[in-house]
């Protein structure tokens, strides 16, 4: 897109906002008047418009700012890493506990099913 084009659905944008309007029927009339333009072109304009902000009009603003970040696709630019992401380590103690727990448990579990045989091989007899 080049900068006249930008300009033009800019001025599109500030005819067209309005307080109240969604960003799904100022894209629709933003296509009526300019059917070539993108979504990705209506955003860009849409934030050149705010950034150009030659109105006093606060709550046209408010509408394309809205616009503009309500229709802004996640893939308009890649995202940024900002670093790897460790695993989180467990002091041993914590692993201890850990380990400690699992063999109450299953120590339970043994004396349980050792109970449960028991008592139903005398229930047989």
């Amino acid at each position: 897109m080049g900068a006249m084009s930008m300009e033009a659905l800019s001025a599109t944008l500030w005819s067209l906002a309005a307080p109240g309007m969604t960003p799904k029927a100022l894209r629709a009339a933003v296509r009526e008047r300019h059917p070539e333009a993108s979504k990705k072109d209506v955003v860009r304009a849409a934030f050149y418009a705010l950034i150009d902000a030659r109105s006093q009009d606060g709550q046209t603003l408010d509408a394309l700012h809205r616009f503009a970040l309500a229709e802004r696709a996640p893939s308009d630019e890649p995202a940024e890493a900002i670093g790897k992401r460790r695993k989180k380590k467990h002091s041993r103690a914590t692993e201890a506990a850990r380990t400690e727990t699992a063999v109450t448990e299953t120590a339970v579990t043994e004396t349980a099913v050792t109970e449960i045989v028991a008592t139903e091989t005398a229930e047989a007899a």
